[in-house]
């Protein structure tokens, strides 16, 4: 019975689909968080060849875990999985060469069955006042 179950979910994971509204989902948060902050925002990691379900980015000069303890009712997290918790620059970003000024805002969003008007919702939330915008490369 369990192998049947196995197959089963082995044959919706290769259904790819989904995958391609999941992104442009991701990508209208990514927009929706350019048109508010501007510079004082930067996406971590590569700009097109990421996750599909998965934006990563940091909001310059702040702590990502004050940011996400202003969000009411958003499943996010800072850091890394294996370091939550801790307010340190995550190893993962400090090995892509992120600044710390810029790695410690890292909020990482993921999303599914998500719509724009809660996408739009949660950027609604991100009011508090930011700092200027700094350089990405210096600190």
């Amino acid at each position: 019975m369990l192998a049947v179950g196995l197959g089963a979910a082995c044959a919706l994971a290769t259904d790819l689909k989904p995958m391609t509204s999941i992104r442009a989902l991701r990508d209208h948060l990514w927009e929706a968080l350019q048109h508010r902050f501007g510079g004082r925002i930067v996406v971590n990691g590569h700009p097109e060849r990421r996750l599909p379900n998965t934006l990563n980015v940091s909001f310059v000069g702040k702590v990502g875990a004050e940011v996400l303890a202003s969000l009411d009712g958003v499943a996010a997290s800072t850091g890394s999985a294996c370091h939550a918790g801790l307010v340190e620059l995550s190893p993962e970003l400090a090995a892509m060469g992120v600044p710390e000024a810029i790695g410690m805002g890292a909020i990482r969003f993921s999303l599914g069955r998500t719509t724009e008007a809660e996408i739009d919702a949660v950027v609604d939330q991100l009011r508090a006042p930011l700092p200027p915008a700094e350089s990405p490369g210096g600190s």
